[in-house]
C-alpha cells in the first residue's frame, strides 16, 4: 500500500513539472461503461494516439481531460473495442458487447488455462451463446456438431435421455468409449446412476458457459489414465457487476413424426386369406356377452403405433440473479424446473436445479476463491420401450381392451385360459401395467483456492476439493395379472443406490518471463487423489422358484465397491519470442482396480508449436490478409482404466445364478454360485497419438479454421479371448491383447460472411474423416481365427449379428450375400457360395460395412437483423450402416403366424421380399444410412430497455429434428451401435419460449 501511495505522488508532481500548456484548452468528460451484465470496472478509456487514459472504478464511472475531436478507445478484455468521438459521442452510458473472438483466445485446460494463441494440443473451446443455443435436457446436446471430431448420437426420444459421446473414434473395444468429463474441475465417472436415464441430464444445461474439447493427447495426458477417448471440461457460470436478475422460460410440444410401417388390419387380413385361409378358428377370450363377442370379432382394426405414440407437452423454467456484493464478492445464484412428458405413453421426466457459484477474492487479489455447488432433485418415470416392439407385432386386427382377467386387454391365450408366452404381449398392457419410478438426488461442488505468493508473485499454488454424491431409489411393480409376468407371478422390485467421488487436487504453478532472452516458462508439479464409492441394494419379491409353482422367494442383493487413483502430475511450457511453443507433460497414475504389479502407469506427451504468423519473412501483403497461421505436432500417450469389469477384475469372484439355477435340499431350493473367469494380470489399455495440426485466420480473424491430421494407437487392448479347457475357469476371459487405430483428418472453419450495425451472419462448418482399424486380437497368429462375435439381435437365440475382426472396424457387420432376382427382389435362402465349395455354410459369411460413419459434419448459422436473430443447426453423416433388425425379425410371413393358437403382424417389407422365413444374416437388412438432418431452427426477437435501460426481453421460437434426408428404410438412420430395434424415436419438437433480463 505505501509503494502505490508513493507512486501516485511522484506521478502527481511529475504531472505539475511537465504538464504542457495546451492542456488548458481541453475539457473534462466523464462517463460509464457498462457490459450486458451491469457497469464494468477496470475498463480502458484511452484517447486513441496517445497514452493519455484512465480506467474505470468499481462502479464503472471514469473521468478523462480531452479535446474537441479527440477518438476516444474504450476496450476490456474479452469484448470488442469501441470508439467515440469527442463532441460528437453521448459517454454517459457506454456498453461493451462481448467479443466471442477474444473469448475464445482465453481456453480451460487441464489444470489451468492458455490462450488460444499459445496453446500447443489440439483443443476446442465452445462457449454457450444465450441467443443461439437449443432448449434441451442433457447438456451434450448443446455440444452436437459443433466441434470437429466429435460425434454425439442421440440414445432415443425418451425425456432426459442422452447420446453417446465418442471423440476421434473409439479406441476400446470391450473397455468404456466415453470421454472424461470435468465439470468445474471434478472429474466425474461414467458408470451413470441407477434410475437416472442419462447423468448428465441432472446437470441443468442453463447453468452452462462453455465446453472444451481435448481431443489429441498432447492436451489430454495431463488426465492420464481416463484421458484415451479424450476430455470434455464443463465449465459453469458465475457472477460480477451490477445485480441481474434474468428469467428464462419455455414450452415445449413433442410430436410423433414416423412410424414403422407395418400391414393395415386389411392387408392383415389379405395375407391371412392367402398364405392360410382364414384366421377366425383362433382362440378368443369366452364371454357371456354375445353383443360384446359380435362388436369383437367385427372390429376394424388398432393402429398400435398410435395408440402407445402421443403428442406430449413440456415446459421448463429458470431464475437466476448474479451480480456483484460491493464489488468484491461476485456471485450467481441458479433455480431450474424441467416437466418433460416423452410421446410414448407414461414415460415422463421432471428435474428441480439449484446452483450457487460464488468468487470472492481476498488480500490484493492474491488470493482467489472459487466456490460451485450444485443440486438436483430428479423424478423418473419410464416406459416400457418393449412397447415399441410389441405395437409392430400386435395383431392389427385387434382391439385394446377386451375384457379378458389379464387386466381388460386383449391377450393371446392357450387352450386353458393361461396367458401365451410366445406372441407379442399387449402393447397398451405394457404401458400402463408397468409402474417403473425413480427419485434421484445428487450434488456436485468444488472449493478451489488459488494463492498467489506476496513474497514470490511468479508462483501460485491451487487447492481444489471437489466432491459428487447422489442418492437413487425405485421401483419397478408388474401386478400378477399382467399377461407377460402372470407365470413369475408379476414383478415387485425395489433398488437403492448411493454414490460418492470425492477429489484432492494440488498443484504449485511457476511462470516467470525471461526478458533477456525474450522467454517464458510456465511449470507446474502436481498431485492428485480421488475416490469412488458405491454402495447398491435390491429387493425383488416376486421370483417365483421354480418357475411354475405358486412358492415365492424374495431375493435380496447388495454390495458395496470403491476404487481410488492417486496421481503425480507436472506440465512444463516454454515460449521463445512467442513464436516457439514448447508443451511437456508427464503423469503417473496408480489405480486400485489392478495388482501391484501393474498398479502404476506413466503417461508421457509432448508438443510443439509455431506461430508462423509472427515471423519476418511474411510479405506485408501476406501479412494483411493472414491475421494467424501456426503449425502445431504433437504426441503422447493415454490410459483407460474403465475396463466395465468391475472395480477388482484381478480378483477371483463368484456370482450368483438364477432362481432357475436353485438347488433344491431337504424341501427347500437354494441359490447357487458359479466362479467367474479372470486374469490376474490385467491392466489398462494405452493409446498413443500423433498429431499435426494448422491453425489459421484472415481478414482481421474474419475467418478462421484448423486442419488436423491424427493416428491413435491403441494397445494392450482389452479383449474377450478363448482359453484352453482346464486352463481356468471359464472357456474364455477378458484380458489385454489386441490392437487398434483410429486414423483421420479434421477440419473446421468459421466466418463472418457479413458484419455491420444492422446485419450480420456467422457460419460455421466442420467436417471429420476418421478411419477405425482393428490389427491385432490374440496372442499368436492363427489363421483359423475368425474374430470375436457381438451385437446381439431380436430374432433366434444368441443371435449375433457383428464381429471384430483384424484388418476391419470394429463392430463391422458379419453376414452371407444376399442374391436377387431379375427384378432386384431377394431370393430367400439364397446367398454366395463365397468359398466355392458347393454349399452355403458360416464359412461363406463375410465382413460387409460397418456402423460408424467415416465422415460426419456440421454447419451452424446465425444470423441477426437489428433485433432480430435467426439460427440453424445441419449436421450430417456418410457411409454409416444399420443392420435393420425390425425388417429383419418382422419382415416374413412366419412372424404372422407361428403357431395355431396367435397371431403377430409383419412389416411392409415382407411385400416387396415375399420372405416365409427369418433370414436374419442376409445382408439385404444391411443398410446404408447416411444421413442429412436439420438438427434445429430457433427465431428471435429482443426488446430493449423494456422498463428501464438495464431490462430487455427476447422472445423466441424453435423446431427441433426438423427434418431427415436418408435412404434408410427405418424410423431412424442415426443409431448408437448400428442395429435397430424398439428404439425410442426421436420427436419433433416445437418450443415457445421468453429470455428476460432485468
Amino acid at each position: 500500500m505505501k509503494q502505490n501511495l508513493l507512486i501516485k505522488v511522484f506521478l502527481f508532481l511529475w504531472c505539475i513539472v511537465a504538464i504542457p500548456a495546451t492542456v488548458f484548452a481541453q475539457k473534462t468528460i466523464t462517463g460509464k461503461v457498462y457490459d450486458d451484465m451491469g457497469t464494468l470496472p477496470g475498463a480502458s478509456v484511452l484517447v486513441k494516439g496517445t497514452a493519455n487514459g484512465t480506467t474505470t472504478d468499481i462502479d464503472g464511472n471514469f473521468t478523462l481531460q480531452v479535446n474537441d475531436g479527440d477518438i476516444i478507445e474504450v476496450s476490456y478484455v474479452g469484448f470488442a473495442t469501441r470508439e467515440l468521438i469527442v463532441g460528437q459521442a453521448d459517454f454517459s452510458r457506454i456498453v461493451l458487447s462481448a467479443d466471442t473472438e477474444v473469448l475464445d483466445e482465453v481456453v480451460v485446460i487441464g489444470y489451468g488455462t492458455t490462450t488460444k494463441k499459445d496453446a500447443t494440443g489440439s483443443v476446442t473451446s465452445v462457449k454457450i451463446d444465450e441467443d443461439t443455443k437449443i432448449v434441451t435436457a442433457s447438456p451434450e446436446q448443446m455440444l452436437s456438431g459443433k466441434t470437429p471430431g466429435v460425434q454425439i448420437t442421440a440414445s432415443g426420444g425418451a425425456p432426459g435421455d442422452g447420446g453417446r459421446i465418442r471423440i476421434r473414434g473409439g479406441s476400446s473395444l470391450s473397455a468404456s468409449n466415453d470421454p472424461l468429463i470435468v465439470i468445474d474441475g471434478v472429474p466425474v465417472d461414467n458408470d451413470g446412476i441407477n434410475g437416472m436415464g442419462n447423468a448428465l441430464s441432472s446437470i441443468n444445461p442453463n447453468d452452462i458457459e462453455s465446453f472444451t474439447v481435448l481431443k489429441d493427447a498432447s492436451a489430454a495426458a495431463i488426465y492420464g489414465s481416463r484421458a484415451s477417448n479424450g476430455v470434455i471440461i464443463i465449465t459453469t457460470k458465475s457472477g460480477k457487476g451490477d445485480l441481474k436478475v434474468n428469467y428464462n422460460g419455455s414450452v415445449s410440444f413433442h410430436l410423433p413424426s414416423e412410424y414403422v410401417d407395418v400391414l393395415s388390419p386389411e392387408e392383415f387380413k389379405q395375407v391371412m386369406q392367402t398364405k392360410h385361409g382364414d384366421y377366425t378358428f383362433l382362440y378368443e377370450p369366452k364371454s357371456t356377452d354375445s353383443q360384446y363377442m359380435k362388436d369383437y370379432i367385427n372390429y376394424q382394426g388398432t393402429d398400435w403405433q398410435k395408440e402407445i405414440f402421443n403428442p406430449s407437452v413440456g415446459h421448463e423454467h429458470n431464475v437466476s440473479l448474479s451480480g456483484s456484493i460491493k464489488q468484491r464478492l461476485p456471485f450467481r445464484v441458479s433455480l431450474g424446473y424441467l416437466d418433460d412428458n416423452g410421446i410414448l405413453r407414461t414415460s415422463q421426466f421432471e428435474r428441480t436445479t439449484a446452483a450457487v457459484s460464488l468468487r470472492p477474492n481476498f488480500f490484493d487479489n492474491h488470493l482467489k476463491v472459487k466456490l460451485n455447488v450444485k443440486g438436483v432433485y430428479a423424478e423418473n418415470r419410464f416406459a416400457d420401450t418393449g412397447s415399441i416392439g410389441a405395437a409392430v407385432g400386435f395383431d392389427p386386427t385387434k382391439p385394446i381392451m377386451n375384457g379378458s382377467k389379464y387386466g381388460g386387454y386383449t391377450t393371446w391365450v392357450q387352450q386353458n385360459g393361461n396367458p401365451q408366452t410366445l406372441p407379442s404381449a399387449n402393447p397398451i398392457a405394457l404401458l400402463e401395467l408397468t409402474n417403473d419410478e425413480s427419485t434421484v438426488k445428487r450434488s456436485l461442488g468444488n472449493a478451489e483456492f488459488d494463492y498467489k505468493f506476496h513474497f514470490l508473485p511468479d508462483l501460485r499454488a491451487n487447492l481444489n476439493l471437489g466432491y459428487d454424491y447422489s442418492e437413487s431409489e425405485g421401483q419397478k411393480y408388474v401386478p400378477e395379472y399382467a399377461s407377460w409376468q402372470y407365470f413369475a407371478g408379476g414383478q415387485d422390485r425395489n433398488y437403492e443406490q448411493r454414490k460418492r467421488n470425492t477429489l484432492l487436487d494440488f498443484y504449485l504453478n511457476y511462470v516467470k518471463d525471461i526478458e533477456d532472452i525474450d522467454s517464458r516458462i510456465d511449470a507446474m508439479v502436481g498431485y492428485s487423489y480421488q475416490k469412488f464409492w458405491r454402495t447398491e441394494n435390491s429387493l425383488d419379491e416376486s421370483i417365483v422358484i421354480p418357475i411354475g409353482e405358486s412358492n415365492k422367494r424374495s431375493i435380496f442383493d447388495d454390495f458395496t465397491t470403491e476404487n481410488v487413483l492417486l496421481s503425480y502430475f507436472g506440465r512444463l511450457n516454454y515460449s521463445l519470442k512467442d513464436k516457439y511453443l514448447l508443451t511437456f507433460t508427464l503423469r503417473r497414475d496408480g489405480s486400485s482396480r489392478f495388482s501391484e504389479d501393474n498398479r502404476w502407469g506413466l503417461f508421457p506427451s509432448a508438443a510443439f508449436a509455431w506461430n508462423i504468423i509472427d515471423e519476418g519473412f511474411l510479405s506485408s501483403k501476406e501479412e494483411k490478409a493472414l491475421s494467424n497461421l501456426k503449425l502445431r505436432l504433437g504426441y503422447g500417450v493415454t490410459g483407460q482404466q474403465n475396463i466395465n469389469n468391475g472395480d477388482y477384475p484381478y480378483l477371483a469372484k463368484y456370482t450368483i445364478g438364477q432362481p432357475t439355477a436353485s438347488y433344491p435340499l431337504g424341501g427347500k431350493y437354494y441359490l447357487t454360485y458359479r466362479p467367474d473367469g479372470y486374469d490376474a494380470n490385467i491392466k489398462w489399455e494405452e493409446t498413443t497419438t500423433y498429431n499435426v495440426g494448422l491453425d489459421f485466420g484472415f481478414l482481421d480473424e474474419r475467418i478462421t479454421g484448423s486442419i488436423d491430421a491424427y493416428l491413435r494407437e491403441t494397445s494392450d487392448l482389452l479383449n474377450v479371448v478363448p482359453v484352453p479347457a482346464g486352463s481356468n475357469l471359464t472357456n474364455q476371459i477378458l484380458t489385454n491383447v489386441g490392437t487398434l487405430e483410429n486414423r483421420g483428418v479434421e477440419f473446421s472453419i468459421a466466418t463472418d460472411i457479413i458484419q455491420n450495425d444492422d446485419f450480420n451472419w456467422n457460419s460455421a462448418f466442420n467436417i471429420t474423416y476418421n478411419e477405425n482399424e482393428i490389427t491385432k486380437l490374440t496372442v499368436n497368429d492363427d489363421p483359423n481365427f475368425v474374430g470375436v462375435y457381438t451385437g446381439g439381435i431380436s430374432g433366434g437365440t444368441g443371435n449375433t449379428i457383428q464381429i471384430h475382426a483384424i484388418g476391419k472396424p470394429a463392430s463391422s457387420f458379419y453376414v452371407y450375400e444376399q442374391v436377387y432376382d431379375k427384378n432386384e427382389r431377394p431370393i430367400e435362402g439364397m446367398y454366395v457360395d463365397r468359398n466355392k465349395d458347393g454349399k452355403i455354410t458360416e464359412d461363406d459369411k463375410y465382413i460387409y460395412e460397418a456402423p460408424d460413419a467415416d465422415i460426419f459434419m456440421g454447419w451452424n448459422n446465425t444470423l441477426s437483423y437489428k433485433n432480430w436473430d435467426l439460427s440453424l443447426s445441419m449436421r450430417a453423416n456418410l457411409n454409416n450402416y444399420v443392420y435393420n433388425n425390425v425388417n429383419s425379425d418382422r419382415g416374413n410371413y412366419e412372424s404372422v403366424r407361428t403357431k395355431e393358437t396367435y397371431l403377430n403382424n409383419a412389416t411392409t417389407d415382407v411385400l416387396h421380399t415375399g420372405f416365409n422365413h427369418p433370414q436374419y444374416f442376409s445382408d439385404y437388412y444391411v443398410e446404408n444410412a447416411s444421413f442429412l438432418k436439420l438438427d434445429n431452427i430457433t427465431l428471435g426477437y429482443r426488446v430493449n430497455e423494456l422498463w428501464s435501460p438495464k431490462s430487455s426481453m427476447r422472445l423466441f421460437a424453435s423446431v427441433k429434428n426438423v427434418f431427415t434426408w436418408t435412404d434408410y428404410s427405418g424410423l431412424d438412420p442415426e443409431i448408437a451401435g448400428g442395429i435397430d430395434n424398439n428404439i425410442y424415436p426421436r420427436p419433433l419438437t416445437v418450443t415457445f419460449g421468453v429470455n428476460v433480463d432485468f
